[in-house]
């Protein structure tokens, strides 16, 4: 039985103010409440007006995952009952989206259609108290800008999502149009999952709603597809409902029997006209748009960097920001992103940071570099430099303030190659057979040297020496 998935993501968008009236948009720290008037809190007489600068993120959004545009969208009302809606609709869009028919493409070159993006406003928050019998309604978000995303059901593994999702991640933050960051409820996702034989009709689906996280998402999905093949293996059928995940105990449960779309009554929003996106509009938005992550990819494999390398930074802006800053001044683009990926990257996750969060400087870590390429420090030096330069200092100093200085003088180091060799015969005695008994010589010339003989140049040495070639 293979998964068949499909996702639907919402992105707040980073406007000014609210969807459809002059809110502040952005109310992280505000009070309850107070970011609300009229329009957002659904009070008799109050008029929606469309904003502008939202359309406008959502068209660059739309193009950045090759959807077309219509000449023409609408806006629709979303009919339902909860109390974080205070009108007991949505302004939505439902048969005329801004965007259709795009596609993403995954690591491997396979495209995940995307049926379609279209904006809609947020619903405010519910609050619950411990202990309480009552809830909170906080209207702060209500009538906030959100783009929803809808996918085909292309996805195949829990693994596929969660990349998607990166990949959406990425693409939203380089086209500016979003945060994009789960942790702050700027991208949620709802995931459909339904488990069928390869070649046959689709299976029941359910879907798993607001998760918040890509850790979360693929979790929820490996959970579902184990807990339907279950069902399906001991006779039993999949009831098409709408599910919740619990973290704590990594598990879904039930939240209710899934409404079809028609119990929405969509109709048309009788306060506002269909929108026009005419040729210029769109060509300018177009004009607008900046180099896509996929294209940071090639260009970084243009450059030299290895395929795999090269999509990690372009797909991580913070990352990428960093990079082309760092070919400014770098001769050795592979070489800057085998750090970028491997020691800091390790280092940041080991202490919490982002590379924002930090010290460095593109052209501290050219400077590191550059000081392992000219042969002055061992790699196993830069690594050790490594925390102080992620706080800001300067390589070369440190080099010279701790006289780690890596020696590449021949007689020198041949000195110690000769004097190892003859106090570990018994190593030297097993190399004929085990020629990788050398790099036991290897670390000890190393020893000696306090760690700055040359490497490279003391197994050139020893292979000489020891007449292995």
């Amino acid at each position: 039985m293979e998964p068949v998935i499909g996702l639907e993501v919402h992105l707040a968008l980073n406007t000014k103010s609210k969807m459809f009236c002059a809110c502040r948009a952005d109310t992280l720290g505000l009070a309850p409440n107070a970011s609300t008037c009229p329009v957002c809190l659904g009070l008799p007489g109050s008029l929606p007006t469309i904003n502008r600068e939202a359309v406008e993120k959502a068209l660059r959004f739309s193009l950045a995952l090759h959807c077309q545009v219509p000449k023409t969208t609408q806006f629709h009302r979303k009919n339902y009952y909860y109390p974080d809606a205070p009108k007991n609709y949505q302004i939505s869009q439902y048969d005329r989206p801004l965007g259709a028919g795009g596609f993403l493409e995954l690591t491997g070159g396979r495209h995940i259609g995307i049926t379609r993006c279209h904006l809609e406003e947020d619903a405010g928050r519910l609050v619950h108290p411990a202990y309480a019998d009552y809830s909170l309604v906080d209207l702060n978000r209500a009538g906030a800008a959100l783009i929803e995303l809808v996918t085909e059901p292309d996805l195949r593994t829990p693994e596929e999502a969660r990349e998607f999702l990166v990949r959406v991640q990425a693409i939203a933050q380089a086209v500016a149009v979003s945060d994009a960051n789960p942790e702050e409820g700027k991208m949620r996702a709802d995931v459909n999952i339904s488990l069928r034989r390869p070649g046959e009709p689709l299976g029941t689906k359910v879907e798993v709603k607001n998760l918040n996280s890509f850790k979360s998402v693929q979790r929820s999905l490996e959970y579902e597809i184990k807990r339907q093949r279950r069902i399906l293996a001991g006779g039993g059928s999949i009831s098409q409902d709408t599910l919740g995940w619990d973290e704590g105990g990594q598990k879904t449960f039930l939240l209710r029997t899934k409404e079809e779309a028609a119990d929405y009554r969509y109709f048309p929003e009788p306060d506002l006209p269909p929108l026009r996106i005419d040729a210029a509009w769109l060509e300018r938005v177009q004009e607008s748009m900046p180099e896509l992550p996929e294209a940071k990819r090639q260009r970084y494999v243009a450059l030299g960097v290895r395929d795999y390398d090269a999509g990690i930074i372009a797909y991580d802006i913070t990352l990428a920001n960093f990079f082309d800053a760092a070919l400014a001044y770098a001769r050795h683009p592979q070489a800057i992103a085998n750090w970028l990926n491997g020691d800091i990257s390790g280092w940041l996750n080991q202490q919490g940071l982002t590379i924002t969060a930090t010290a460095l400087t593109p052209a501290l870590l050219v400077e590191l570099v550059a000081l392992i390429e000219d042969g002055t420090i061992s790699g196993k030096t830069a690594k050790e430099l490594l925390p102080e330069v992620m706080q800001g200092a300067a390589p070369s100093c440190l080099v010279e303030a701790h006289g780690l200085t890596q020696v590449s003088d021949s007689a020198e180091i041949s000195v110690l190659v000769e004097a190892v060799i003859a106090n570990n015969s018994a190593i030297v005695a097993t190399i004929k057979t085990n020629p990788k008994a050398v790099n036991a010589l290897l670390g000890q010339v190393l020893r000696e040297s306090r760690g700055k003989a040359n490497p490279e140049l003391v197994r050139a040495l020893l292979n000489s020496k020891l007449g292995l070639g």
